[in-house]
């Protein structure tokens, strides 16, 4: 479906297809963030990762949540986005040798990732309040909120000491 697909007519549409989207991406996240803890080397990095591949699967019950109380069939679309996002992770991750500088690059590929999602969280929040389904957004806002909270983390790692070790 490209950007300006017939099938989206309405803001409600728009509203499912970003939601399926943001389901696609979450699906394919849970698939990548195995390979991202068995990469780190860092210990804190590695125990963020499994925490979020924690969240990660909460999300997607969230998600499940918002289509059953739309009334819209829970379904994915392809998000080109990000499989981008996650084979450039593993293409530059692939070509790193030191422990420390693919640290570095797990944390900014993690980024990359987070802000994708919090660009589609934050979207949704509001399409859904505009919607009048503020029981939607309620969920979408738990899930943006754990995104923002693990960008932070990663933020502080890579600040605090990862970054430097790498250099």
């Amino acid at each position: 479906m490209g950007f300006f697909s017939k099938d989206i007519k309405t803001m409600d549409d728009l509203f499912v297809h970003t939601l399926r989207d943001i389901y696609y991406a979450e699906n394919q996240i849970v698939k990548a963030l195995p390979e991202m803890i068995d990469k780190a080397s860092d210990q804190e990095l590695k125990n963020g990762f499994e925490k979020h591949l924690q969240e990660t699967e909460m999300q997607i019950e969230r998600l499940e949540e918002v289509f059953k109380l739309h009334g819209v069939d829970v379904a994915g679309v392809n998000c080109p986005a990000i499989d981008g996002i996650l084979e450039e992770a593993d293409d530059v991750s692939g070509e790193v040798d030191d422990d420390r500088v693919l640290d570095a690059a797990l944390i900014a590929a993690g980024q990359a990732v987070e802000h994708y999602e919090i660009t589609r969280y934050g979207t949704l929040v509001a399409w859904a309040k505009q919607l009048g389904r503020n029981d939607c957004a309620a969920l979408l806002q738990q899930n943006l909120q754990e995104e923002m909270n693990t960008d932070k983390a990663l933020t502080a790692m890579a600040e605090s000491r990862v970054n430097a070790a790498a250099a």
